[in-house]
């Protein structure tokens, strides 16, 4: 990463905090729901595999709108796209919060995606235009609100959870709901007109082969991921505020490691070198948690290790996407998450249906299988790959890779 601007980074205009709180809040919804899955099983007598549901419609939607997002942003500009993406999130957290049935929840946390997809698709390129100090003190803001809102997601979501499971969309509700005005009165000034993007930009990306192996790589990798924030709350069998400090420890560790950690890594050896080393670590992890899924107190330190190696894979491999090709860089991240977050829409009922199939091991073994498909991916196609190894992202590429390549 690059040096830290000689301006403070904490001096920004009134917009560029607007923006930076409403990253914390968007970043919060990843982990806001995890606590409460188990009560909301109980109180709307829904499965496991139901449950789950909530993780797939929202992560689906999220990845098909990445497709078009650059698309309508282009055309309506940056600050329209985010207030519509902050309603939208406003309105389904709502409609989640008065659900009365599993289903009308799932239904609508698919809303609550389309809106989240057009916000963070925006968020990053409107602080670095707005940031006094330059495009690295802009990064060092994104960094903070994706760290402090994956942390806080889970912490916030127990705490409201143990009043109730409507608690935490009900929380949502309000904070957005303050963005959404912050950014309405303090994101001022006249935007530069944007340039039209095509909108089958993304897909016709993904016939590059640079970027087909990383988003494959990245299906495979995000099922691991996905199973072990969305499947971990069952068979831990805390209430939510255990469930809260549990992944609250969890996005610490992600975001320390994926901050600060993985720029130090990529000082000292290549990007698909470090691949090779985080995935097999990874698959280590996730076969022990299948060992120890019994032990409560074991499963949490294996979550803990495992958002450690995370958070370091999340940043060398979101950056090296913005280094595989000549793209623009938000036809390439789009194109990228869209695939990506297939994997995680598909893990959380699959490693539900697993567990009442077979015991609580397995999920957490299909995990580390996935991995397994990930590293052969990333180790077959390493020839396509060589330019990601012989070229730097700057400060302002490197935010916008962890910034679309982490939102999910």
């Amino acid at each position: 990463m690059s040096a830290a601007p000689t301006t403070s980074v904490w001096r920004q205009p009134a917009q560029v905090w607007a923006v930076a709180f409403a990253c914390v809040v968007a970043f919060m919804g990843i982990g806001l729901v995890d606590p409460i899955l188990p009560a909301i099983a109980d109180s709307l007598q829904a499965s496991p595999v139901e449950t789950e549901l909530l993780f797939t419609s929202y992560l689906l939607v999220t990845g098909l709108a990445m497709l078009v997002t650059s698309w309508v942003s282009s055309r309506i500009g940056a600050k329209r796209t985010l207030l519509v993406g902050l309603a939208l999130i406003v309105v389904f957290a709502l409609l989640c919060a008065l659900s009365g049935s599993v289903e009308a929840v799932i239904g609508f946390r698919a809303g609550w995606g389309l809106g989240n997809a057009l916000f963070i698709s925006t968020a990053l390129a409107t602080i670095v235009g707005s940031a006094s100090g330059g495009s690295a003190a802009a990064i060092i803001l994104y960094e903070a609100a994706l760290g402090l809102g994956i942390a806080i997601g889970p912490l916030l979501g127990g705490l409201l959870g143990e009043v109730s499971w409507r608690g935490p969309f009900f929380g949502v509700v309000a904070l957005m709901a303050i963005a959404f005005i912050a950014v309405l009165l303090l994101l001022r000034g006249k935007e530069a007109k944007p340039t039209p993007t095509r909108l089958s930009a993304p897909i016709r990306a993904l016939r590059q082969p640079p970027l087909a192996v990383l988003a494959i790589t990245a299906l495979f990798y995000n099922i691991a991921f996905f199973v072990l924030l969305a499947f971990s709350p069952f068979p831990l069998g805390f209430g939510a505020m255990g469930i809260g400090f549990t992944f609250f420890g969890w996005g610490v560790a992600l975001a320390v490691t994926g901050v600060w950690v993985a720029p130090l890594l990529l000082r000292t050896m290549r990007r698909t070198t470090a691949m090779l080393i985080v995935l097999p670590l990874l698959a280590v992890d996730l076969v022990v948690a299948g060992f120890v899924a019994g032990s409560p107190a074991a499963l949490v330190t294996c979550i803990i290790v495992g958002g450690l190696l995370l958070g370091l894979m999340n940043t060398v491999l979101t950056e090296s996407v913005m280094e595989a090709t000549d793209l623009p860089r938000s036809v390439a991240s789009s194109a990228y998450s869209a695939v990506r977050f297939l994997g995680g829409a598909a893990a959380p009922p699959l490693a539900a249906l697993l567990w009442h199939a077979f015991n609580v091991s397995v999920p957490y073994w299909f995990a580390a299988a996935s991995i397994a498909l990930a590293i052969v991916t990333l180790f077959v196609g390493r020839g396509a790959l060589a330019r990601i190894d012989e070229r730097e992202a700057d400060a302002a590429e490197e935010g916008a890779a962890i910034l679309v390549g982490d939102a999910a």
